[in-house]
């Protein structure tokens, strides 16, 4: 998957996992893209090491699922770190 492709994976990701997490996350577009493209990478590492599935092809469910978990988990963690628990 090349640059443009982490890039949207990212921001869609990113949105997707700030609407799932309950409460008010700061940060515009860029915060999010860097959200996602940071969960997409945690997400296929884990998905790799665990289930033995990465993130390599754009249009996989399994590369959304990954991404999305990976974002949701940067986002959880994000928020214990700065202090904000909504």
């Amino acid at each position: 998957m090349g640059i443009i492709g982490w890039i949207i994976l990212g921001l869609i990701a990113g949105a997707i996992a700030k609407a799932i997490k309950p409460g008010k996350q700061g940060g515009g577009w860029l915060a999010t893209l860097l959200l996602g493209i940071v969960g997409a990478l945690l997400g296929g590492l884990i998905g790799s090491a665990i289930f033995g599935v990465g993130v390599s092809q754009f249009w996989s469910l399994s590369t959304w699922l990954l991404a999305i978990g990976g974002a949701l988990l940067v986002l959880i963690v994000w928020g214990w770190v700065t202090g904000k628990r909504h």
